[in-house]
């Protein structure tokens, strides 16, 4: 395939940090909000996950 080159006006219109601004945002929140999950869920007094394939992890607070 051959390309065909870009005019300037087109070259200048390409802002190649967009994608990467936006992926490191979502990075962030995805972090974040992972992060909330699992303290809230160890802080708790008991607290039970139950995944696909019947994959249960369940535990108890120490000072229950």
């Amino acid at each position: 395939m051959i390309g065909e080159p870009l005019s300037i006006m087109e070259a200048s219109s390409i802002h190649v940090g967009e994608a990467l601004t936006l992926a490191t945002v979502m990075l962030v929140f995805t972090v974040v909000i992972l992060t909330v999950v699992a303290w809230k869920l160890f802080v708790s007094k008991s607290a039970q996950i139950t995944l696909p394939n019947g994959y249960k992890f369940e535990w108890a607070s120490a000072t229950a």
